[in-house]
This record gives structure tokens, sequence and C-alpha cells, in this order.
């Protein structure tokens, strides 16, 4: 999917806060398909230092989100607000002809989810949810290793994303649908749809205070879940607000086993262990600029016209599982999944692997 002729996609960075400033506006730099031209914002002298450093010409505020959508300065915007704010954003882009980019989880709630969808197809415009381990080269091979039947039949699945969150945070915030499972749970859930290249059908779950820490008065701390996929394959996933630090999944296989290190964050390179009884191989990834090749890839799909594979749908499919997370947790009992199969999957031609680019500025 080349861009062949020459054009870049311009960006607007909606809510410049860390994630924006660590990762996203380094790594679009990277991107040659990509360039930012506006933030949208809520501290407009934070964001003029952002400009300047990154060389963006534009700055609004979130009042003249609309101003700035209708001003043409943009092809796309990258939403990186708290869970209640993407759908707004993104309808309200969609509606302007502008396409997005949104960080996940997709919204707040499946009807909103479905709310975004709805407003890309009826104006034309592409709805990308940020999957941006479906466009890192690591993470792709280990689904084509699956794929290719190095550990034999998929049988399998689990995965652990944990750490100890800052106290202050959006993310720790009820209004905001924020939690462990919200934030960090997706990136399990999501990488075993691929794994299994099925959807789930049944989930059990079970989540934990602690009351004592002043972080989970409204959310639970920890979440762990147990998914039954068609063919007799299950997983289980383990997320945590308030645990050591550590990502990794592991896929047993009817003849061998494959373990994923580094699994789901941006700060580190993949690493993939293949177990087939005493032989353990291991093969190390070039450590590239992840936000960057997500970026790439977006652009690409705008400029060629083509429809990304974690489009809105791909959003809400892990939307629709983690609301029966959490509908399981309540009562303590299995709740049923009904999804649609996927259409596509994450696949070699998709992948980028952009050199790391450490143009940051932290505020």
């Amino acid at each position: 999917m080349a861009n062949e002729n020459g054009r870049k996609v311009r960006y607007a960075v909606v809510g410049a806060g860390w994630i924006s400033q660590e990762a996203f506006m380094p790594g679009i730099h990277s991107a040659p398909n990509s360039v930012m031209t506006a933030i949208v914002t809520g501290n407009v002298e934070k964001s003029r230092k952002l400009a300047d450093f990154h060389g963006i010409e534009h700055v609004y505020t979130y009042d003249q989100y609309d101003e700035m959508l209708r001003a043409g300065v943009v092809d796309a915007v990258y939403i990186a607000l708290p869970n209640s704010m993407h759908a707004d954003f993104a309808i309200r882009a969609a509606r302007a002809g502008v396409h997005a980019l949104v960080e996940k989880p997709l919204a707040k709630t499946v009807a909103e989810s479905e709310a975004m969808i709805a407003a890309a197809a009826e104006n034309n415009t592409l709805l990308l949810t940020a999957y941006r381990l479906h466009n890192e080269p690591g993470a792709i091979e280990a689904l084509e290793m699956i794929r290719r039947g190095e550990i034999g039949e998929p049988l399998y699945y689990t995965s652990v994303f944990s750490f100890q969150s800052a106290p202050v945070n959006h993310r720790l915030q009820a209004e905001h649908w924020g939690g462990p499972l919200q934030d960090i749970g997706v990136y399990c859930l999501n990488a075993v749809r691929h794994v299994f290249g099925s959807e789930p059908v049944e989930v059990v779950a079970m989540s934990e205070g602690p009351d004592s820490d002043a972080r989970f008065a409204e959310i639970d701390a920890h979440v762990g879940a147990m998914l039954r996929f068609p063919g007799g394959k299950m997983a289980t996933f383990y997320c945590s607000f308030g645990a050591g630090e550590i990502d990794k999944y592991t896929v047993v296989g009817s003849k061998g086993v494959i373990e994923v290190e580094q699994a789901f964050r941006f700060q580190a390179p993949r690493r993939i262990r293949l177990i087939k009884g005493d032989t353990v191989t291991v093969r190390e990834f070039p450590f590239v600029e992840e936000f960057g090749g997500q970026a790439a890839y977006f652009s690409n799909c705008i400029i060629n016209g083509e429809r990304p594979e974690a489009d809105g749908e791909e959003g809400l499919a892990d939307m629709v599982t983690m609301v029966a997370i959490e509908e399981a947790i309540r009562p303590g009992k299995p709740q049923a999944i009904n999804l649609p199969p996927r259409p596509r999957h994450p696949t070699p031609d998709m992948a980028h692997a952009l050199p790391r680019n450490d143009r940051r500025l932290l505020l």
C-alpha cells in the first residue's frame, strides 16, 4: 500500500497529554506520508511550546474544535482524550469530512461506538481504532508463526499486563470509564482475538480493590477474565494498575509454545520465544517507531482510499467483549458473547518498521 504521489496527510493532535507528547508527536516525524499541522488543547500555553518544538502551525482550544475542522488545515485527527470524549470528537470530525484515528478503547459505551461507525460511513470518512501493534513487525510475526503452524493448533492463550499507576490520572476515574480493563486489558483481549482468528463466545471474570488504596476509590485495581472461543480454545488474562510491571502473552499449541515478551508497551522491542520440547529459539526484533508506523499505515489508507483493517468495527468488537466482562464480574456468572467473524486480521503487508525518533518534549 504505497504512497506514490508524495502526499502527506495533515493531522491535528486532539489532546496534548502524555501519550501525545511521549509517543504520537515524536513518532509522526518518522512517517514520510504524515505531518502535524494543528493541536487542539485545554492548555494553550503548554501546547504552543509543543507546537513550536514540533513545527506545528496551528493551536486551537477545545471550544475552537469545529472551527478547526472547517478551516481546511487538517485531513485527519488523532484523538487522545479521556474515553468519555472519544465519540463526540470523532463524530464531529466525520461530519466535517475529516478522518479519525481514535485511541482505545474506542468509546465509553457500545452505543457510542456504533454511532462513531455510523457517522464515518454516512460521511465517507475513515475511522481507525489505534491498535498500533497491528502495524508492528514483531507483533505481526508472532501471529504469522501461529498461522504457519509452528506450534501446531493454538489451544490456550494467557496474558498479563500490569504496572503501578500514578495517583492522578483520568484512567482512574469512573466518569471516563477508566480502569485497567479498558486501558491495558484491551491489549490482552485484542491480541487473543487475532491469535485464534475468531471471536470469544463466553466469558467469566472477577475483579478486586483494594479499598485501602485511594487510587482505586472509583475503579477496580485488578481484573481477571477467562474466555471461551470456538473449537474448544480458551484464554485467560490479568490486568492491573496496582501490580508489578509486566506485559507478555503465551500461546500453547498442540506441538509447541510461543511466548511474546514486551508484548504490548511501546517502550521496548518485542521478543519471541518458540519452545518445542527441549529446543528454545529466541527472536529479537528491532526497536521501531510504533506510533509513526500506525500513522504511516492510516495515511496510506486515506491517500489510497482503502478501508483500514483496525476499523471502527474492530474497536467495537473489543468494546462488546469488555462490556460482557464487566457484566460477568457483577453477578459472577458467565456471559455469552455474540460477535460476527472479523473479515481481516493483521498481515505482514501492514507492517511498518520506521526508525525510532527522539524528538520529544515532555511538559
